[in-house]
């Protein structure tokens, strides 16, 4: 997701499995963003806006439609309700507008109050109160995208591609992603409980304590084979600086080749990802998006090159997705590195973000996303080059087949 505007006052792109808060409680709705600031607004005034909005409709649809049927039935609502008492104005009217992205019938295009849009951007600055994992919806069930290193949710054994069938109870049939993590997330020291389903197995019930997640987003293993270990969560704000340090280890140790371990990365900003690749890749596309009316735009390495000579194997999972899948997929179109691991999420349209002044931010899919050899890895994500399963077998025995398979590679050059 490209977000060039959150109230940061910095124009930065990021491509995200949208973290709406499960890392939080936690979800990204993996892709990109390229954000607009909103329109100012005047007071609040929800018939003027929603029929100024009514009004603009397609000419061809506006034939059909009767913009004073809004009307109807927001005054049914507020005359005739049970419980109109307790339904305020604001909560109709973001409520009508939350059906309105929801009726494209596009998961990621979502429109967030002012409260939802708050918690969006403070996710984004990495500290949250959840149970740290991201979900989205796979076969239409809400599904452990990946749970985050040293959160509860990792802590109380959660794994990437486990299907949540209820939460404290309440089935998750039929329920959104954004439904799912309201639910799901929480103040420290709460709890929620969740029904997992892994596989063949029959289903299991996970309590987990909630608690402040503050995620560090990358790390580094120097080995005394000389390989250096590269681990990032997430492409945050914090790990562009972080990179740059393990580039200057990998010089100043003389690492002899490198592991990335992009397993269980939900994404974070395209220029970190563009960034990052360019330590290896010294000219040409990192990764393209696909606009409407066959326009394209491509973001094109920036030529530092550093870590270019540096055999590499890249780790990836079901959890790896967006920016991952960027530099992932860049890598391997480039031939800068081996792809050991499983095939990652797939994630490949394009959301804008537009952020409004009354503090409410809608995302729509605006585009897609493409490798630079002209991939689109959406639904069916990245192969790994060398296939190697973790099973749940492997993480209670605290085995690691598929880093020891890179350290395999590295070592004798052998796949």
């Amino acid at each position: 997701m490209n977000i060039k505007y959150m109230r940061i006052n910095k124009f930065k792109k990021i491509s995200v499995i949208v973290l709406i808060a499960l890392v939080l409680a936690g979800t990204f709705t993996i892709g990109f963003f390229t954000g607009r600031k909103g329109q100012a607004a005047g007071a609040f005034n929800p018939k003027e806006i929603a029929y100024s909005a009514a009004n603009q409709v397609n000419a061809a649809d506006s034939a059909q439609l009767d913009p004073s049927l809004y009307w109807q039935v927001w005054d049914a609502l507020q005359t005739d309700y049970l419980n109109k008492s307790q339904v305020t104005d604001s909560a109709l009217f973001y409520g009508s507008l939350k059906g309105m992205a929801e009726a494209t019938g596009d998961p990621y295009t979502v429109f967030m109050d002012p409260s939802e849009a708050e918690q969006f951007v403070s996710d984004l600055n990495g500290t949250f109160e959840g149970i740290g994992a991201e979900v989205g919806i796979r076969n239409d069930i809400i599904t452990i995208i990946a749970p985050l290193d040293g959160t509860p949710a990792q802590k109380a054994g959660l794994m990437a591609g486990d299907q949540i069938y209820a939460i404290d109870g309440q089935s998750t049939a039929g329920m959104s992603v954004d439904e799912a993590v309201k639910l799901i997330r929480g103040d420290k020291g709460t709890s929620v409980t969740l029904s997992i389903v892994r596989g063949q197995e029959k289903p299991k019930d996970y309590t987990i304590t909630r608690d402040v997640i503050v995620v560090k987003s990358l790390t580094t293993e120097m080995r005394a084979d000389g390989i250096l270990v590269i681990r990032i969560s997430g492409f945050n704000n914090d790990t562009e600086d972080l990179f740059n340090q393990a580039v200057n280890l990998a010089l100043t140790k003389n690492a002899k080749s490198i592991i990335l371990d992009l397993r269980n990365n939900p994404g974070g900003y395209l220029d970190t990802a563009v960034a990052m690749a360019s330590e290896w890749i010294p000219a040409g596309p990192v990764v393209a998006e696909q606009l409407s009316g066959n326009r394209r735009n491509e973001y094109p390495a920036n030529g530092r090159a550093r870590l270019e000579d540096f055999p590499t194997v890249v780790l990836i999972n079901g959890g790896s997705a967006s920016a991952a899948e960027i530099l992932a997929g860049a890598l391997r179109d480039y031939k800068k590195a081996t792809l050991v691991g499983e095939t990652t999420f797939g994630k490949g349209t394009v959301q804008s973000l537009d952020d409004f002044s009354d503090g409410s931010a809608l995302k729509v899919t605006v585009a897609s996303w493409l490798t630079p050899a002209g991939d689109y890895i959406n639904d069916k994500g990245i192969k790994p080059d060398v296939a190697v399963n973790l099973t749940a077998d492997d993480v209670n025995k605290n085995l690691d087949p598929q880093l020891d398979e890179a350290v395999k590679i590295l070592t004798t050059g052998k796949k």
